[in-house]
């Protein structure tokens, strides 16, 4: 249901069900094997660690993608629902949150954050035209996260899943924000 803008916007992509697709174009264009397997985009026996899945770029504050989510698309694809990239020099997830890149803008202008759970969340609300929206990536919430967000607004309202889990993350989250001297609902 995403539109072609927003799958541009976000940068969404579809890895192949082929074991060696995106090693042979790095490959092709010069990478270095022992590079692809450090930077996380294949396992150690050279093979894509990303296949047959929908993929959601990560990107930094700055737009500039950093690391990989991998999405199954059937509930009988092998595998966990979602695989990510490992953390590198360039990304460590406890400190990014999803969608921030194109969010900060709108969370200035509103003078508000809301943050939901997923990549699926993010997408969507922007689609709707609710741009003010970052995702935590379905890890908890850290204070780097919380920080980043007080960089560019102190209000945060909490939009997670209202299941047990989703309440449990809720009842964490609001008492690191309001430690951290943000105003949280």
């Amino acid at each position: 249901g995403f539109l072609d803008t927003t799958i541009k916007a976000f940068q969404l992509g579809y890895a192949p069900d082929q074991k060696d697709f995106l090693v042979n174009r790095l490959s092709e264009k010069g990478f270095n094997s022992k590079y692809i397997e450090e930077i996380g985009l294949s396992n150690k026996n050279g093979h894509d660690f990303f296949t047959n899945r929908v993929i959601f770029p990560i990107h930094s504050l700055v737009g500039k993608v950093i690391a990989f989510s991998g999405r199954k698309l059937g509930q009988h694809d092998f595998g966990p629902k979602y695989i990510n990239s490992k953390e590198t020099p360039l990304y460590f997830k406890s400190k990014v949150l999803y969608g921030m890149h194109l969010a900060k803008q709108h969370i200035r202008a509103k003078d508000e954050c809301l943050l939901v759970e997923g990549y699926t969340d993010v997408i969507s609300m922007y689609q709707a035209g609710i741009q003010n929206i970052v995702a935590s990536s379905g890890t908890s919430l850290t204070e780097d996260q919380i920080r980043l967000v007080k960089r560019f607004t102190l209000n945060i309202k909490i939009v997670y899943d209202g299941d047990p889990a989703g309440l449990k993350a809720t009842l964490r989250a609001l008492d690191m924000i309001v430690e951290e001297g943000l105003n949280v609902r």
